[in-house]
């Protein structure tokens, strides 16, 4: 193996000669042009040191765009449905369109970080033709940095890159925009199911109030995963949607496969639920049938469930917050409580407490200055 440097018009380019081991046959390999012979000559040396060490990469012409196409539809079959969604978003609407024409081995660190700047400044589309855009959240922007990470990653792995241009760049952290949650008291959350006793989904606003499910778990549980007699619901499956379609997903870890305690009322709302739902028209009472699902016994989609809670939001005047606010009430509630972050922790299916901990940091204030005085008034003197 030997390699040299050509002059061709102005651009100086690198020749790597090798003989092919199979047939003996010489194979000359020409690498991209450089502006001076001095650049050149420092690529040939690098790439000689890399075909003694063995990881030498043969130049290819293959574009950035080209290859998340290549790996998208590489790993479909390994990742879950709603991954390879979000996957397919972040790169065609924020990665392919901006550097999709970029040749992959041209990529670099400066390059991303200046990708994620536009993104910051101009990656949401106008709502109008001709209209306003918007850039990114640092948080989205971190989500598609990820997914480019993990992309790129793949690409070193298969042999297209030496090392990885994201490991290169900085994107922005999502800890520098932290917002706090949105939540319920305990006051909004009792008006709230007051006031809205009387609507066909209130048994699953009940639910989800009283157990800190995800959206998408309650709405997989099917009566099988429902004990009403020992008051326990078993958490199996979950609901995604892509787009109108629903699937039936997995939990993400095996923390989100797990019991949740019902209490006595829920246990009440949920049996009235099973005896107005115990039609012979409806099949929801078969062995996999859905606890919460339409007349046909098909599931609910996760998007009409969440219009049809804000709409009862604007109709009874309530504090706006998401769907997913019945999650954070319920968890606020319970720190506030005095209910053990562990405990907590497990009820919600996070995988360690640290997520716990994070996510409900609002919390802790408040039970630092309850242990304060809890611990204080063991030894302090009465008057």
């Amino acid at each position: 193996m030997r390699g040299s440097v050509v002059k061709k018009n102005d651009r100086w380019y690198v020749v790597i000669e090798d003989r092919d081991p199979a047939t003996g046959a010489r194979k000359r390999r020409w690498h991209s042009g450089f502006r001076t012979k001095r650049e050149a000559q420092a690529a040939c040396n690098e790439l000689a040191a890399a075909m003694q060490r063995g990881d030498y990469l043969q130049a290819n012409r293959q574009t950035v765009g080209e290859f998340a196409q290549e790996w998208l539809t590489t790993i479909a079959p390994t990742v879950r449905p709603s991954t390879l969604d979000k996957y397919q978003r972040d790169l065609r609407a924020h990665v392919i369109r901006h550097i999709g024409f970029v040749l992959l081995s041209k990529l670099d660190g400066p390059a991303l970080n200046r990708l994620w700047a536009q993104l910051a400044v101009s990656g949401r589309k106008a709502a109008r033709p001709g209209g306003p855009v918007s850039g990114l959240s640092a948080k989205s922007v971190e989500n598609v940095a990820m997914t480019v990470h993990r992309m790129l990653r793949d690409a070193v792995r298969w042999g297209r890159l030496p090392k990885s241009p994201a490991d290169m760049a900085d994107p922005p952290k999502r800890s520098a925009t932290f917002r706090p949650i949105k939540a319920w008291n305990i006051d909004t959350l009792h008006t709230f199911l007051v006031l809205t006793g009387g609507d066909e989904l209130s048994p699953l606003w009940m639910l989800l109030a009283t157990t800190g499910l995800r959206r998408g778990e309650a709405l997989g549980l099917r009566w099988s995963d429902v004990d009403l007699d020992s008051g326990r619901a078993h958490v199996t499956q979950t609901m995604i949607a892509i787009g109108w379609q629903v699937y039936v997903g997995q939990p993400k870890t095996q923390a989100g496969r797990r019991p949740v305690a019902l209490d006595p009322l829920t246990v009440e709302v949920l049996r009235r639920h099973r005896q107005d739902s115990a039609r012979p028209s409806t099949p929801v009472l078969a062995a996999g049938g859905l606890v919460f699902c339409g007349p046909d016994g098909e599931p609910l989609h996760p998007e009409r469930v969440y219009q049809a809670f804000r709409r009862a939001l604007l109709r009874h005047k309530l504090p706006t917050i998401p769907l997913h606010g019945l999650r954070h009430t319920w968890a606020t509630i319970a720190l506030q409580t005095g209910i053990h972050p562990r405990v907590v922790q497990e009820r919600l299916g996070h995988s360690n407490i640290a997520i716990t901990l994070q996510t409900y940091s609002h919390v802790l204030p408040t039970m630092h200055d309850d242990a304060a005085t809890s611990v204080a008034a063991l030894f302090m003197p009465g008057d």
